[in-house]
């Protein structure tokens, strides 16, 4: 059952300057991270979700590496066409997947990101200013780390987003496993940040790794969108409706050069917060978010990683991480996104624009920058439209794999080291860096 309202406590110091903080069984806390909105946050349904996940990228890895590696290559390039009348879409499984059955997660991001702008924990400028200037930062550092190393490289420089990119599901997990020797607050702000990071990717996508448009399609695309926002215009909760308008938008979609995922962004806004019928106000996004959560969670990103984790573990793949690419893409996601987040936040409250998250320190923030250095599920997916040389993307991969293992690692460490420290945070004034 949903919550329509959220609930927060603020710890005033008389002027009302400190963040506030989500109690754990509000709905606005609950819901980052991909989280169900019926469960507690941080609790057994994300920890099974991410460890699913692993659990797919693992036998992937193995099977790549075994003697089944041609059955896993016949599934991953099986023919699938569908075909009507002379209209044909005709791909191998592993774009169906990555082209199709991932619009389903970026719904869901969306849904998710609608939802915190109007009624969560985005929706006041005090709420979203640590973890915005930390999402920046945290995209913007390892950018650059990544050109550094690529800029003279017309064909590695495509990959420069790659470790811009943080894994909500698996960094939550990893933070979850801590239990109480974090803060409640730590996990929320990692929540937003993720959120703002999952916004950051879907602009990339749409303006830096879109192919050459097809106009008649993006026409077609464009009556789509309209009959989407008439929808949401005349406040309809027939899921059928929508369900009709998403697949012929994500039909033109695919064929205009737009990436097809897009689609599920262009639904997601669509789906009205809340309708009112016959005296009784219920919510089409919340609903269609609860119900997608384990579909997604539990399925769509693990058959993803399933079919994107498969490497080839040869002395000739592992060379490969010396270069520049594959450097670029680890000391992005392991170098990049600490010193992007962690500065970042720090500039933002020496000026006095911020706050660290309450009962949080400057060790708590700098293990939550490591532990979004977990790239994985969006990182593989921008390398696969970054890349299409076999070798580069196979790397790629390697390289995103072993940068969040490092990230996961170190993050791990630097939180369990602050645990036993206990600072006192001062709720005024910037406490003095570790």
């Amino acid at each position: 059952m949903y919550v329509d309202s959220h609930t927060s406590d603020y710890s005033d110091d008389g002027v009302g300057r400190r963040l506030h903080v989500f109690k754990s069984g509000s709905t606005a806390a609950s819901s980052a991270g991909l989280l169900p909105l019926n469960v507690k946050p941080f609790s057994r349904p994300q920890q099974v979700a991410g460890l699913t996940t692993l659990a797919a990228m693992l036998l992937a890895l193995v099977l790549d590496n075994s003697p089944a590696v041609e059955w896993y290559g016949l599934v991953h390039h099986l023919p699938v066409m569908l075909k009507v009348g002379t209209f044909t879409i005709d791909k191998p499984l592993i774009l169906w997947i990555n082209d199709g059955l991932m619009v389903f997660f970026f719904l869901l991001i969306t849904l998710e990101l609608k939802r915190e702008i109007l009624e969560g924990q985005l929706s006041t400028s005090r709420s979203i200013a640590t973890p915005a200037f930390a999402a920046l930062g945290g995209m913007l550092a390892p950018a650059l780390i990544y050109l550094a190393f690529n800029a003279d490289d017309p064909a590695a420089v495509h990959g420069w987003a790659i470790p811009t990119a943080t894994d909500a599901v698996l960094a939550l997990t990893v933070l979850a496993l801590l239990g109480a020797r974090v803060p409640a607050s730590l996990k929320i702000f990692l929540s937003a940040l993720a959120i703002f990071d999952d916004l950051g990717a879907i602009l990339i996508i749409a303006f830096f790794y879109t192919e050459e448009l097809a106009k008649p399609s993006l026409v077609m695309a464009g009556f789509g969108i309209l009959a989407l926002a008439g929808l949401n215009l005349f406040r309809i909760s027939s899921t059928a409706a929508y369900v009709v308008v998403g697949v012929f938008l994500w039909i033109a979609v695919l064929k205009s050069g737009v990436h097809a995922t897009l689609a599920g962004v262009a639904i997601g806004l669509a789906i009205p917060m809340k309708i009112t019928q016959g005296g009784r106000s219920f919510s089409p996004l919340r609903d269609t978010e609860h119900r997608l959560y384990p579909w997604v969670a539990l399925g769509v990103v693990p058959v993803f990683a399933f079919f994107n984790s498969g490497i080839v573990l040869s002395m000739n793949t592992i060379n490969t991480l010396v270069s520049p690419t594959s450097l670029g893409i680890v000391l992005g996601l392991l170098v990049g996104k600490q010193m992007g987040i962690f500065g970042a936040v720090w500039l933002a409250v020496k000026f006095g624009v911020a706050r660290l998250p309450d009962g949080t320190n400057w060790r708590h923030l700098y293990g939550v920058a490591l532990l979004a250095g977990i790239g994985f599920t969006m990182s593989l997916f921008i390398a696969g439209l970054a890349f299409s040389d076999p070798e580069i993307f196979r790397s790629a991969r390697l390289s995103v794999v072993v940068g969040s293992l490092f990230s996961a690692f170190c993050g791990v460490v630097v939180l369990l080291l602050a645990s036993r420290t206990r600072l006192n945070v001062a709720p005024m004034q910037l406490e003095s860096l570790p």
